[in-house]
């Protein structure tokens, strides 16, 4: 078990070697990211599943700064990794960078104020046969090709696909990484996360991006 603090937000799924930069102004996960940084503990940001007490909208900037806004149920499934406070400002609020190393599920709730802590269990991959393991890169190869072809008006994403960094990675690592390339419902995305077969994780993936036209 891990314990994780977690830092729901609404459309925000998150995936195991994605960078996630944040811009944090409520009282409460101000706190939760020095306690973070201070105890080693990892932040999962999650999507979320409703909304548990909703906050006034009409806030000022300053109220908004000095009260926390609303409570939501999470996803049950999210991904977690240390924080690195990159800013704080003047005002409080804070630039912070979360980098999930790995995929969690949600186990039991160990703290609930100031803000949440979860005890968490590792949710891995099944296991890929050897045999297995030409068709996922067969299918890592085909959805490159494919970013590459709709990329072929933006040298820069095109050169970046062809390097080393994604040509070299796991078709495991590739299937999270890349939908950090890719805009979608977090709906969509949050169902790519829970999936826990890579096979289909890619299938998936390919299935949405040939439905995209190039412009």
């Amino acid at each position: 078990m891990t314990d994780v603090a977690l830092f729901p937000i609404p459309g925000a799924v998150s995936f195991p070697g994605v960078p996630r930069a944040l811009h944090v102004f409520e009282p409460r996960y101000r706190q939760m990211v020095k306690y973070c940084i201070d105890e080693q503990l990892p932040i999962g940001v999650c999507h979320t599943r409703k909304v548990i007490h909703a906050n006034d909208t009409g806030q000022t900037r300053e109220e908004a700064l000095s009260n926390n806004q609303s409570t939501y149920q999470p996803e049950q499934v999210l991904s977690a990794g240390p924080v690195e406070l990159l800013q704080e400002l003047d005002d409080g609020r804070m630039l912070i960078q979360v980098k999930p190393d790995r995929r969690l599920k949600l186990a039991a709730e160990k703290q609930t104020l100031p803000f949440s802590i979860w005890k968490c269990e590792d949710l891995p991959d099944k296991h890929v046969e050897e045999g297995q393991r030409e068709a996922l890169s067969q299918t890592k190869a085909k959805i490159l090709q494919r970013l590459l072809v709709l990329s072929h008006e933006y040298p820069d994403i095109k050169a970046t696909l062809s390097g080393d960094y994604w040509q070299t990675m796991s078709a495991e690592e590739f299937s999270f990484a890349v939908t950090g390339m890719i805009g979608m419902p977090a709906e969509i995305a949050q169902a790519l996360l829970e999936q826990t077969d890579p096979q289909q994780r890619l299938d998936d993936i390919l299935e949405m991006i040939n439905g995209i036209r190039r412009q």
